[in-house]
């Protein structure tokens, strides 16, 4: 499967998913829901995805089912990212800067899981913690400079002045038709982005000869699911 096929159908999927959201009317309650299912989901598929260009780094045979291995250790994926997302909105009361380094310092964890989906999530936020020491900035620059042009070409490709778009809710079309333009852009990024992490993920780790030691307790890797 090439990577362009693979981003492909991730990019559609999540299209789908924020389609159902915007298109299923309902009450708030409803409506909370959907976010929330379509928010769960997107996690499931990004760890196919990272699953994904883990194969093509080691340059394994990969299919497009691999997309859906997440599904296999759904929960663990799930707990991991509220924790993430926990600590980092904790830390971002202080000040936006510890909230920012936070994410950084997080960023392996879901790569420590997605190799050893038996490893305790709080096991992988440490390793993350570690790992990222040295690498923060590196991992910061590349998507920083891509979301916000990104965010700009959207907004040029709606019509819309930016502070007008932080005023007033965008119509539903526009919506649709920036997100598929955001996502026919993510086409050719997302897996540069991906494996230019994991690069960086597997340099860390070639730093930590226990990290080493610790990766052969586990007797199951990501192509077992």
């Amino acid at each position: 499967v090439s990577p362009k096929g693979m981003t492909t159908l991730y990019c559609a999927c999540l299209f789908l998913l924020s389609l159902l959201e915007a298109l299923i009317p309902g009450p708030e309650l409803v409506s909370t829901f959907l976010s929330i299912l379509t928010t769960l989901a997107g996690w499931i598929l990004a760890a196919g995805f990272a699953l994904y260009c883990m194969d093509i780094r080691r340059r394994e045979r990969s299919e497009y089912a691999v997309l859906f291995d997440g599904f296999s250790f759904t929960g663990k994926i799930i707990a991991l990212n509220i924790v993430i997302n926990l600590f980092v909105f904790l830390w971002s009361m202080l000040f936006v800067v510890p909230g920012f380094i936070a994410y950084y310092r997080y960023r392996f964890a879901l790569y420590n899981l997605y190799e050893n989906p038996d490893m305790d999530i709080m096991e992988a936020l440490n390793l993350s913690k570690r790992q990222t020491q040295g690498y923060k900035m590196e991992l910061s620059i590349l998507p920083s400079l891509f979301f916000t042009s990104q965010a700009i070409l959207t907004l040029g490709f709606s019509g819309m002045d930016p502070y007008a778009a932080l005023a007033a809710p965008m119509p539903l079309w526009q919506i649709l038709a920036a997100s598929a333009f955001v996502y026919a852009l993510s086409i050719f990024y997302l897996p540069n982005y991906q494996c230019v992490q994991l690069a960086y993920f597997d340099a860390a780790k070639e730093d930590m000869p226990e990290f080493r030691s610790r990766q052969s307790d586990f007797s199951d890797g990501p192509g077992s699911f």
